[in-house]
């Protein structure tokens, strides 16, 4: 599982986030509001990556040189539906200028593999390498949904280093297949648990996360 491309988050903010969202007594609006919270703070740090350019700008006071995002790149968040939504609002006011490419997917519950129902993504791409995706879903499970997720980009020709995946709650087999497949992307979680039961969920996890988001 060790790879210098999987980063996991910790502070007192994030525990606090995972604590709440993992408690079974924690209602919808609960859950909700600490996943916002969290995935805040793990797309500031995904977005680590981005390159910058020197501008010059006038302050009140003064002519200045400073950095700033590369004007001239192209940021996409992929949200794998329904339950990666909950990154969405929080990546848009961080970024605007990003554009939002959802992937609809879910998982066979007797073989755990990915069943598309929806692909927003198939854009040309020029210039691959000035392209950066955040591919956004809150668990990392058997990773069969995130690898397909990220063979729609590599397929387009973007370098598996511009490719960023952000999770909230992550298990060991699920990063293992995902490096095994694409080593150069980053992985961005806040939790690395300790397994998968026999229906495929993270153990300790936080049960199913698109029904406690939004409450079905």
């Amino acid at each position: 599982m060790e790879s210098n491309n999987l980063k996991i988050i910790t502070n007192p903010i994030v525990n606090q986030s995972l604590c709440t969202i993992r408690d079974k007594h924690t209602d919808t609006q609960g859950v909700r509001l600490s996943a916002r919270k969290l995935t805040r703070i793990l797309l500031y740090e995904a977005t680590k990556n981005l390159p910058q350019k020197e501008v010059e700008i006038e302050t009140p006071l003064t002519t200045f040189k400073t950095q700033t995002i590369n004007p001239d790149i192209n940021i996409i968040i992929s949200p794998i539906l329904r339950a990666g939504l909950i990154f969405t609002d929080e990546a848009v006011d961080i970024l605007p200028q990003a554009t939002i490419r959802h992937i609809g997917m879910y998982r066979d519950e007797k073989t755990l593999k990915p069943i598309w129902y929806y692909n927003k993504v198939p854009m040309i791409v020029d210039n691959p390498e000035n392209y950066y995706v955040y591919i956004t879903d809150p668990m990392l499970a058997t990773g069969n949904s995130l690898i397909e997720a990220i063979k729609l980009y590599v397929d387009k020709g973007i370098p598996e280093t511009n490719i960023t995946a952000v999770c909230m709650i992550s298990a060991p087999v699920g990063i293992e297949a995902v490096f095994a497949k694409f080593p150069a992307i980053t992985l961005i979680v806040a939790a690395v648990d300790s397994h998968l039961n026999e229906r495929g969920y993270i153990v300790p996890g936080m049960g199913d996360a698109g029904d406690r988001i939004f409450n079905t």
